[in-house]
């Protein structure tokens, strides 16, 4: 009995320490910086608040939600049919999900490279499954300087990101796999470090993450069409190939605190601060 009911003070000890009430925020890498910044300005909204932000993916976020160990799941591509069963069967409740704003994703390379930008189809041959690109100079005919044999260098993120699962079914399409042998990433702020580093890699991370250190490429959804660079505004009216949405879940309805939370996320006040982190307000959908 009285392990039982130290466990019940430990657990409730983790939501609420000194009449400071703690809101679990955990999932993708791509909002995390976001949810930060968000978590950060909140204290001076709601002092009593204090949202506990982690990364570790999309996959981690979701799971840890079905399995009720947190708040709010941050995610940068849509829960799946079965994780919105599992999460109903395991908590009695169904998922509620919030658009909180709009990424594009952008495929970046080192300086040194002189391509400017590629085509999906061109894509999908460096990273594809089947595909044959394994050299710069089969895009082109490039040769970047100071990537030693010309190879390209295939930047990737580990399979639970929804980075990872969006950027394959976009560039590739629903049946088709990326190819093995890729250097598979836990963050984006790892993969931007990375190509920095390498002549001859590319990478692809949410927008908010590109740096003056290395190049992202426009976008062309096929060779002959116009090449769009991923920004605000192509990714607001989607004319850039590769714009997603990103969310924020929740077991069931929210408690009042979540909902407050929520709400502010879209006010004015925190879209400013969407803006200035790279990534599109919700409301400017």
């Amino acid at each position: 009995m009285r392990s039982a009911f130290y466990l019940i003070f430990i657990l409730m000890s983790c939501s609420r320490q000194s009449d400071v009430l703690i809101i679990q925020n955990k999932g993708s890498d791509t909002l995390v910086n976001l949810a930060q910044a968000w978590a950060e300005e909140y204290k001076n909204v709601k002092p009593k608040v204090a949202i506990a932000v982690s990364g570790g993916g999309s996959g981690t976020g979701i799971a840890a939600l079905i399995n009720g160990t947190v708040d709010i799941a941050n995610s940068s591509r849509a829960m799946k049919e079965e994780e919105r069963e599992e999460a109903l069967k395991n908590n009695g409740k169904t998922v509620r999900e919030f658009v909180v704003g709009m990424d594009a994703l952008a495929v970046f390379v080192h300086p040194k490279n002189p391509l400017s930008g590629l085509s999906l189809e061109e894509i999908a041959c460096i990273y594809g499954m089947g595909g044959e690109c394994t050299h710069w100079n089969q895009i082109r005919g490039t040769v970047v300087p100071g990537c030693q044999g010309n190879k390209i260098i295939r930047v990737s993120r580990q399979s639970n990101s929804g980075t990872y699962q969006y950027f394959r079914e976009a560039v590739l399409g629903k049946k088709r796999d990326l190819k093995l042998g890729s250097m598979d990433l836990n963050g984006s702020r790892e993969s931007i470090d990375l190509v920095e580093k390498t002549p001859c890699a590319i990478g692809y991370s949410g927008m908010g993450y590109i740096s003056k250190h290395v190049k992202a490429f426009c976008i062309q959804n096929t060779k002959d069409s116009e090449c769009i660079p991923p920004t605000l505004k192509t990714a607001v009216d989607k004319s850039y190939p590769i714009s997603r949405e990103l969310y924020m879940y929740t077991s069931g309805e929210p408690s009042e605190e979540v909902k407050a939370y929520m709400e502010w996320t879209q006010s004015e006040e925190a879209q400013k601060i969407t803006i200035k982190a790279g990534y599109v307000p919700a409301a400017k959908r």
